[in-house]
């Protein structure tokens, strides 16, 4: 493709806070904009920090990139406004559907190369943060999960440096068909779609082994 299909909006990082609601009692889900070239590294970008190891962050989790389209809509559904890295976003992209993207699919933004590896799986951390910013968090969970737009981790592919205003180009796409959407609903509550989740080179060992689980016959699925 080698063309521009969207754009940062926004660079959002931020470290380890204390919190006593969230499950390891410290969290870095607030994430503020930052100005000027970032340098992303393969584990992510300078200046962020992920607290939960256990579930965020890693090669295959370095960058999470989020749609200020889909900020607008929650914010619709919410009745009050969203900033840029309120869902603990990196990217805040704008003009592409970072949903419809293929697992697979290569981005190039300012000089580093990014590949869509996995998705954001709603948890009660981000519950309770919805809440303490003032938003209605009643079945917040259940909410984001049903709509399925979750959102895509990046791999970094080649470090670099990226800013609020570069484009978003799409300089490889698999082919396969199966998007981040598609592959966010086969591991929250459709698990008929796991096995499409197959045809993903390089597809992230936890989904590759739920989707060999589910397709080796029921009562495998852990």
């Amino acid at each position: 493709m080698d063309s521009a299909v969207g754009r940062v909006r926004s660079v959002n990082v931020g470290t380890p806070r204390e919190a006593p609601w969230a499950g390891i009692g410290r969290t870095s889900i607030d994430k503020a904009p930052v100005a000027g070239p970032v340098e992303v590294g393969p584990r992510g970008l300078a200046g962020d920090q992920v607290s939960d190891t256990r579930h965020h962050g890693g090669r295959d989790k370095a960058v999470y990139a989020f749609a200020r389209e889909q900020l607008d809509w929650w914010t619709e559904q919410l009745g009050d406004p969203l900033r840029d890295g309120e869902f603990g976003e990196n990217l805040t992209v704008e003009g592409y559907d970072v949903d419809a993207a293929e697992i697979g699919e290569r981005w190039q933004i300012g000089s580093v190369l990014l590949e869509v590896a996995s998705v954001r799986t709603p948890c009660n951390d981000f519950r309770t943060w919805m809440g303490r910013g003032g938003h209605d968090n009643r079945g917040w969970v259940k909410r984001f999960a049903q709509h399925a737009h979750p959102g895509p981790y990046l791999r970094v592919l080649e470090p670099g440096t990226l800013s609020a205003g570069d484009d978003l180009v799409v300089v490889h796409r698999p082919g396969h068909g199966v998007s981040v959407e598609v592959m966010f609903r086969a591991l929250v509550g459709e698990p008929e779609l796991l096995p499409r989740l197959l045809a993903v080179d390089g597809l992230v060992e936890e989904a590759r082994q739920r989707a060999e689980a589910f397709a080796a016959g029921p009562g495998m699925i852990r």
